[in-house]
């Protein structure tokens, strides 16, 4: 997902995230420096690690390739 804003709720690092049009509050409390514009993996809800943004593109490029195959 792609961060969007980054925040605090309730004393944990917070963040908006983006993914095809969604947007998920996420936690970001374990990766330091977050920042707006990071790439992140999520996990039930917490980002996990961060992804440069070529690695990013390219995986979304797979996503998309693999619902084209879904679809028929």
């Amino acid at each position: 997902m792609r961060v969007v804003e980054v925040g605090e709720k309730r004393g944990y690092r917070i963040a908006i995230a983006e993914y095809g049009g969604m947007r998920r509050e996420i936690d970001v409390s374990v990766l330091e420096g977050v920042k707006p514009g990071d790439w992140v993996i999520v996990h039930a809800g917490i980002a996990i690690s961060r992804m440069e943004p070529e690695e990013a593109e390219e995986l979304l490029k797979i996503y998309e390739e693999i619902e084209e195959v879904l679809r028929g």
